[in-house]
């Protein structure tokens, strides 16, 4: 009966020691396949940022070619932050109080691009 049980002991062991040697493997093989996941991942990043940047120097390029306003002037900054509050739902009102300008002025100044939006729209019924 003692034999039995030293047999069971010692089988036990290895099986042990086995599964622990696969454990070990199969967390390399998991974490080989995520690093080469993160991997992918930024070299997808780095080409949306190689494709932003050549974006931006393209508007620049237009910008300077057709006479628009500097790309770093404090008019434009302010259009650009006015524009992008107004895409995201803000109200001419919240947008004046925030940027401290008159409704009126705001509202001039997003005129050309809020007609734009409601011609898109009748086009596409």
């Amino acid at each position: 009966m003692g034999w039995i049980i030293a047999i069971l002991f010692g089988t036990a062991v290895v099986l042990l020691i086995i599964s622990f040697i696969k454990t070990t493997k199969s967390k390399s093989q998991l974490e080989q396949q995520l690093e080469h996941a993160s991997i992918s991942v930024m070299n997808e990043v780095h080409e949306l940022e190689k494709q932003i940047r050549t974006i931006q120097l393209d508007a620049e390029i237009t910008a300077q070619q057709s006479g628009a306003m500097e790309s770093h002037s404090e008019e434009r900054t302010m259009l650009r932050d006015m524009l992008d509050m107004y895409k995201r739902g803000y109200s001419i009102e919240s947008i004046a109080s925030k940027k401290k300008l008159s409704s009126n002025e705001v509202e001039r100044m997003l005129t050309p691009y809020m007609t734009r939006k409601a011609e898109r729209g009748m086009v596409a019924q």
